[in-house]
């Protein structure tokens, strides 16, 4: 895993004595993946989050970005953290985004399982959102992604938290999750196995939308295409479920901010 102490953007930051080891590794492998999604251009002004449960914290407890800092002023010291109904807790120089902790709270507190929850609004993913047939399994991410899509219907802006259970029961336990009309989001047990599910189905929008453009795509047979989901070694815990991809982009994305 990448040590915070080898990230320069980080080196200032200096652990609080009022949080422990646990919760400070937290909070910089959740700042240090906000910079990742900065690099990779997954930003939408303010908004859109990444939250993260804090796994000993008793009752429970997530970080989430605060409200009004663009994704590159996030840092270990400046996430908000927030008890399983979007409460702060402890003290906090910002806010948290109502609209945004709604649907994280519903996945953090509906599926067990949900440690880390993804929401961005990519130009592809939103794209293909708004498409009625949703995502096409013909092309190699697509074809990964077999029967680990859900789809949510759109309800409005999300500050509402009765759509939380429906939210659940759209979403049926699958981690890559296209919410219709609005955009893309995906969970896992670890931060690196939820960025795997949304890298992966991102690029699979992406080009869903660059071939789209090109008439008619070449179909993949449902055999070869159940066969590239049992293949995708990256989605695997044993294959270390993401954490090699994410410690890599950290790498990459701090070395190209300086």
């Amino acid at each position: 895993m990448t040590t915070i102490s080898a990230l320069p953007a980080f080196a200032s930051f200096k652990q609080p004595d009022n949080i422990d080891d646990n919760e400070w590794a937290a909070r910089c492998e959740l700042a240090a993946c906000y910079r990742v999604f900065d690099y990779l251009g997954w930003t939408e002004l303010i908004y859109n989050h990444i939250t993260l449960r804090l796994s000993d914290a008793n009752p429970p407890a997530f970080l989430i970005n605060p409200f009004g800092l663009h994704y590159s002023e996030v840092t270990p010291l400046n996430l908000v953290k927030v008890d399983g109904a979007g409460n702060i807790l402890g003290d906090s120089r910002y806010p948290i985004n109502p609209a945004g902790f709604t649907v994280h709270a519903a996945l953090h507190n509906g599926l067990p399982g949900a440690h880390c929850v993804m929401h961005t609004h990519t130009t592809a993913g939103v794209a293909v959102a708004c498409s009625a047939a949703g995502l096409r399994s013909d092309n190699f991410y697509s074809a990964q992604l077999q029967a680990r899509v859900a789809y949510h219907d759109f309800e409005g802006v999300t500050v509402n938290a009765e759509e939380g259970p429906r939210l659940i029961r759209s979403i049926d336990g699958k981690k890559a999750v296209i919410l219709r009309n609005h955009g893309l989001l995906s969970w896992g047990g670890s931060l690196p196995e939820a960025f795997t599910y949304l890298w992966t189905l991102n690029r699979a929008c992406e080009i869903q939308l660059a071939t789209s453009m090109m008439g008619p795509s070449l179909a993949i047979s449902p055999d070869i295409t159940q066969k590239c989901a049992r293949d995708a070694l990256q989605f695997d815990p044993a294959f270390g479920a993401g954490r090699d991809v994410f410690d890599a982009l950290v790498r990459v994305a701090f070395r190209a901010k300086g």
